[in-house]
């Protein structure tokens, strides 16, 4: 019997040795007793965490593990180990730290921004000039910002290939008048072709319907050639001086339809993917806010501004009174409304660099930080993508105290590992 017994023990002490070598082997390969990992976390920014190893996204360090520690389960320390913070109801109104639940609704609220009146790119009418010469005359209220009537005298100008022009019309006159009595069979319409690009060169150089009657009736070359307005507009540009000589091609008016302009308005990323095209935004003037306009967002592209890194979004609005000037800088208001998502308030997201978190309340008073991805912000909300659930309570102010808190915490544990 006692030689049994002897042999239980010796088999007993042998196993137990196996297991004591086994763990001691495991332990001198990992550094750490075998305990669970509870989580890694950044070595640099212990507030980051996460449940897989892997590498921090801020320094691309490896993610340390952190065991548990039975001695400390429940502690202050504990909590440090992952940032979180243990407060009482007093420390909490004390650092003003409100909770909310998160919340998954639809999001309604008003976006605003600044925007800048354009001119229509269709509504610009340049009177340029068909060939060399000299103003021999302004016209009455013909200054930048003067309003004019379409076919209203603008200048008098004088200038040989205005007079060859004219002769030109002339002879493709009488050229018209002999076929026509001649009858020419196949050929009667070429003289009237001729005609027809005659009087369009006339037009094109500024002529007036007028001025082009009067030449037709006459039959006499006029040196004095009276320019005028193309279009009903204001006067956004004069380039021209009595006595002033101009060479062909220059632009000499440019005149702007006002009853109707287009507003101009930089939109960062974010803020394009919530404006649609066809979406209505209120403009108003920032000295005269009573003052209302109805603008509708433009089908077109909305072009990149690699200066300001913004997209270029266009909006077109009827400009009753052309109170809207070209240039001016006007208030947009758009009312936006997104489908159901998962949100909490603005304030409670803390950016550091990419990385965005939120304080989670759990049981017993503790705020431990989650990394959270965001999406749009609108109506004071910021939509959550993902490392929230409905129902979560947050800390909603005081967010960035316990964000100093935690990390001050988080970093003397690190330091006393």
């Amino acid at each position: 019997m006692t030689k049994v017994w002897l042999a239980a023990i010796a088999g007993a002490t042998v196993v137990v040795s196996a297991l004591a070598v086994s763990m001691h082997k495991r332990q001198s390969e990992t550094g750490h007793p075998q305990k669970a990992i509870l989580y890694y976390r950044d070595p640099m920014h212990p507030s980051y965490t996460s449940d897989k190893p892997g590498k921090a996204p801020d320094c691309g360090m490896e993610l340390e593990p952190v065991y548990e520690d039975p001695r400390d389960s429940g502690t202050k320390a504990a909590l440090a180990l992952r940032g979180g913070i243990r407060l009482s109801q007093d420390q909490q109104q004390m650092l003003g730290v409100k909770v909310a639940d998160v919340e998954k609704s639809a999001a309604t609220g008003a976006f605003h921004t600044i925007g800048r009146v354009v001119v229509e790119e269709d509504r610009i009418f340049p009177v340029t000039a068909g060939g060399e010469g000299w103003v021999t005359q302004l016209s009455p209220g013909t200054a930048t910002g003067d309003f004019v009537k379409k076919g209203q005298a603008l200048a008098v100008v004088y200038g040989r290939e205005y007079a060859t022009a004219e002769r030109t019309f002339l002879y493709a006159l009488r050229s018209l008048e002999s076929s026509r009595s001649a009858n020419l069979g196949d050929y009667q319409d070429q003289p009237v072709v001729v005609m027809q690009e005659a009087r369009l060169v006339l037009q094109n150089m500024g002529f007036g319907e007028a001025q082009i009657q009067q030449l037709e009736k006459n039959r006499q070359v006029i040196l004095d050639i009276r320019l005028t307005a193309p279009a009903d507009g204001v006067i956004v540009a004069r380039n021209v001086f009595v006595q002033r000589k101009f060479d062909r091609g220059a632009e000499l008016f440019r005149i702007a339809d006002l009853s109707r302009v287009w507003i101009s308005a930089d939109l960062f990323g974010d803020e394009a993917q919530q404006i649609r095209a066809g979406a209505t935004a209120v403009v108003s003037l920032p000295d005269r806010p009573a003052t209302k306009f109805h603008a509708i967002v433009s089908p077109s592209l909305s072009l990149f501004d690699e200066k300001s890194r913004t997209l270029k979004v266009r909006l077109e609005v009827e400009n009753a009174g052309s109170i809207l000037r070209p240039d001016m800088f006007v208030n947009l208001e758009f009312s936006i409304r997104l489908p159901e998502a998962v949100s909490v308030p603005s304030e409670s997201v803390v950016e550091s660099g990419s990385t965005k978190t939120v304080f989670v309340k759990q049981v017993g008073g503790i705020f431990e930080p989650r990394i959270v991805e965001t999406g749009w912000r609108l109506g004071g909300r910021t939509q959550i993508l993902k490392g929230l659930k409905p129902g979560e309570a947050i800390a909603v102010s005081g967010n960035f105290l316990l964000d100093s808190e935690s990390r001050m915490r988080a970093a003397d544990t690190h330091g006393h590992d």
